[in-house]
């Protein structure tokens, strides 16, 4: 990976207003992906150390609501809290944990015959989970970033930061956004990836 360095800044009203935040792009990275790094000042910081998110792109989470996962409710979470403490959410292109949009699609197809989502994977021969998140440790330390706090379920994350160079000083967890069609998906990050949901709140 060559050297990441900030190519703009530009600051955009989000929340229908309510909420200001500046877009950051890169350049440098050659994978020709658009990853978006986005800075919220804080209406109450209280921690010198910023708060951050990794959060891997989800078109149906994110923009249309989706169900089978919890990504949009994951994405609110952290606007309403890094808008509070101050930090950056890192928006990653890379949809559907690395194998792409169709692919995911594939996959939910296969769920709806009875396989959880790694499963579906490995029937399709993809990779249970192909993201790289040391492009986000890269984007951070473009914007003059080596410490953090880390919004995350995922343990791999923290520690692909520390592998990378980022020290990560606090692991905070996100909330726990069940419903009666992302249950299995979710038992699923819990049991197979480590993943640190509490298991009480999965229950029905």
């Amino acid at each position: 990976m060559s050297e990441l360095k900030e190519r703009r800044r530009v600051v955009i009203p989000v929340r229908a207003g309510d909420v200001m935040a500046e877009f950051i792009s890169f350049s440098g990275d050659e994978t020709g992906k658009e990853h978006i790094a986005i800075h919220f000042n804080g209406k109450e910081k209280s921690n010198e150390t910023p708060l951050v998110r990794i959060h891997s792109e989800c078109l149906t989470g994110d923009v249309f609501g989706s169900g089978r996962c919890d990504c949009g409710e994951q994405l609110d979470e952290a606007i309403d809290k890094i808008d509070i403490e101050a930090g950056y959410i890192l928006y990653l292109r890379q949809e559907g944990r690395g194998i792409g949009l169709y692919a995911k699609l594939d996959a939910y197809d296969l769920q709806d015959q009875g396989y959880d989502t790694y499963q579906a994977n490995e029937m399709l021969h993809l990779p249970q989970d192909d993201r790289d998140f040391a492009i986000a440790a890269e984007m951070l330390k473009a914007v003059g970033v080596t410490k953090i706090r880390l919004l995350t379920n995922n343990p791999d994350k923290a520690k692909q930061m520390a592998e990378n160079g980022i020290d990560v000083v606090e692991i905070l967890p996100t909330g726990v956004h069940v419903n009666d069609h992302n249950r299995q998906y979710l038992e699923t990050k819990a049991q197979k990836m480590n993943h640190t949901l509490d298991s009480e709140k999965l229950k029905k």
